[in-house]
């Protein structure tokens, strides 16, 4: 866990302005990708917060990295720790697709409805 944290945590210096919006986009995506992940292995909100932190700090200390082959390559070994460490039974919201309240109870439509 702690070795995804790591190299997740180097993409942060894609934030610069120096490069296009497609670039900030897949940085963002990243982000929140390891979050997510992060949060489907742990348990605890407060052991996930500290942990959350930690991808922050590394996002932030890699901010200024400027030259494009090395953030490629960063990148591209994010997205192979990602796929690597993804959880096999990751949590879904429950009223979300997939979840088990989905589609649950769901109203009639209104050309149903009668009048009593």
């Amino acid at each position: 866990m702690y070795e995804v944290l790591k190299i997740l945590l180097i993409v942060g210096s894609l934030m610069k302005l120096y490069f296009s919006e497609s670039h900030r986009s897949r940085v963002l995506s990243l982000y929140r990708r390891a979050l997510k992940l992060s949060l489907d292995w742990c348990i605890r909100r407060d052991i996930w917060r500290i942990e959350a932190l930690k991808i922050r700090s590394r996002f932030e200390s890699n901010r200024n990295i400027c030259d494009p082959w090395r953030l490629s390559v960063i990148l591209e070994e994010t997205e192979a720790i990602l796929k690597k460490y993804k959880h096999p039974d990751p949590y879904i919201v429950p009223t979300s697709p997939g979840g088990s309240k989905w589609e649950r109870n769901i109203p009639p439509t209104a050309h149903l409805k009668t009048e009593h």
